[in-house]
């Protein structure tokens, strides 16, 4: 079954190596995360070598996302964990120093963002071991007092989440620096930046990359973030509905339509969305997914979700093949009922965008076999993602960059490169792509288009349908053209 949402796989222990990674592309994973919580650079780089080694054996294109692990807060180290009961009290010290129990029903301990302690007031709430202890703040000054409400176990480095306190820290950390330098060093396609506040976050991010090409997504994953959405987008090339902590930093219940809202958003904008977190968590140890986790699953695609994403399922779990295979199949069967055809739903961006939208519609009225899209900057094809059309879109672009920037966008398969400046020798070269691939019906019908002058962004003005009698013409264009310079 084919897809057009893709699947955004993370790697880790059980599935870096180079024989599981090709297991993972065949079973549907059109990207593949490094989480920069973990592990070292020099981990990582034998990761990216793997998934690059893969990509060359199968000749298929998928993305690489670098995640900045970004500030954290988490409780210092303790003497030992604390089992904490309603009524308790937990004291937060600014001083650095080892957690203790300081006497019945009284224990003391310290973060590592001590300034955030200036920041809270009286009834805020701290959560706790991300978010399974609840805290009520009780007293302030030199330090924070806060009384527990819930039951739980608490041990050393767990997080800490402040979900009424605008903290208003840096959300790129010394480490975050080294780490946004070696994803441009090696050149990963995304860079995703954690615990974003505002669209000022997202510019500091964007300054690190020193010029290099590389897209932003926007995590989003706390409550002022939530807020300033309108501006964080415009600083973006992407969002992630980052569940986990989003959890924890707003009322439960609201989750779910700030997901609808933060997808509905991306689409409009033309920008790619990620939905993440334990979307088949259940697989990290079983064989087989919830039906609340199938539905999880499906009700993002059926939002508009660009990508679903994998955690430790697939980074930790017992069997990752079966998770992204599992994965595939939902979002393919699922999109037998979506919501195709937004050609008239959406204003248009920009004067280009209603090529774009005629082009997938004209696809799609025609029932052509495929769309070919030539971008030399991939906002063509982004536009064309943005109406969804049932057609799908085959991509060649003038560089491998962009090309690999466009594994995270809905019903866009990246095909390959073409340096081409003459229209004919374009869509020869398309057509050849295709067919080398398999993927060419020589007795279908293709939309193409292309722009000139070649290889200027923004720049697409021409669309032709090729039928198959034009699709035989062009794969034989040499031997065509000798036979027509003879006869004259």
């Amino acid at each position: 079954m084919e897809k057009r949402t893709k699947i955004l796989a993370t790697l880790g222990p059980a599935s870096h190596s180079v024989e599981m990674i090709e297991g993972l592309i065949k079973a549907g994973a059109n990207m593949f995360r490094l989480n920069f919580s973990h592990g070292s650079h020099e981990y990582h780089l034998e990761t990216l070598n793997n998934i690059r080694t893969a990509m060359k054996n199968l000749n298929k294109t998928v993305g690489i996302l670098q995640d900045i692990s970004g500030p954290k807060v988490r409780i210092g180290d303790l003497k030992e964990p604390f089992e904490l009961y309603r009524d308790d009290v937990i004291t937060f010290l600014k001083d650095d120093m080892v957690g203790y129990k300081k006497a019945d029903k009284e224990y003391v301990v310290s973060i590592n963002y001590p300034d955030i302690l200036d920041k809270v007031k009286i009834d805020e709430y701290i959560y706790l071991y991300d978010g399974t202890i609840r805290a009520k703040v009780i007293a302030i000054g030199n330090e924070v007092k806060a009384k527990i409400e819930n039951h739980g176990i608490l041990s050393s480095r767990k997080g800490v989440n402040f979900p009424n306190t605008v903290i208003d820290i840096d959300v790129i950390t010394k480490k975050d620096e080294k780490d946004i330098a070696w994803g441009v060093e090696n050149e990963v396609d995304y860079f995703a930046i954690s615990f974003v506040q505002n669209a000022k976050d997202m510019r500091k991010a964007r300054n690190l990359l020193n010029g290099y090409k590389g897209k932003l997504i926007a995590k989003i994953e706390k409550f002022d973030a939530v807020e300033n959405i309108d501006e964080i987008i415009e600083a973006s090339d992407g969002l992630m509905v980052a569940r986990g902590d989003l959890g924890i930093e707003v009322p439960y219940y609201d989750v779910p339509t700030i997901q609808k809202m933060l997808i509905k958003k991306a689409n409009l904008k033309g920008i790619p969305v990620i939905t993440a977190t334990q979307m088949l968590l259940s697989m990290t140890q079983n064989e087989r997914a919830t039906r609340a986790e199938i539905s999880d699953v499906a009700n993002a695609v059926l939002d508009g979700t660009d990508v679903v994403m994998l955690s430790e399922e697939s980074a930790v779990g017992e069997d990752p093949i079966n998770v992204v295979d599992t994965m595939h199949n939902i979002i393919a069967k699922t999109e037998g009922i979506y919501n195709y055809d937004k050609q008239y739903k959406f204003p248009y961006l920009d004067e280009f965008d209603v090529i774009q939208a005629t082009v997938t519609k004209l696809a799609d009225d025609l029932k052509a076999n495929g769309i070919l899209a030539l971008t030399s900057s991939g906002k063509s094809a982004l536009k064309m993602s943005r109406y969804r059309p049932r057609t799908p879109i085959y991509t060649f672009t003038h560089k491998k960059k962009v090309l690999n920037a466009l594994t995270a966008v809905w019903g866009v398969e990246p095909i390959g490169t073409i340096k081409e400046a003459q229209a004919s020798k374009m869509f020869q070269r398309m057509l050849k792509a295709l067919d080398e691939m398999g993927l060419l019906n020589r007795n279908g019908l293709y939309v193409a288009t292309v722009g000139y002058p070649v290889g200027m962004p923004g720049s697409t003005n021409t669309i032709k349908i090729l039928t198959p009698s034009e699709i035989e013409y062009y794969l034989n264009f040499k031997e065509t053209k000798e036979k027509e310079k003879k006869s004259k």
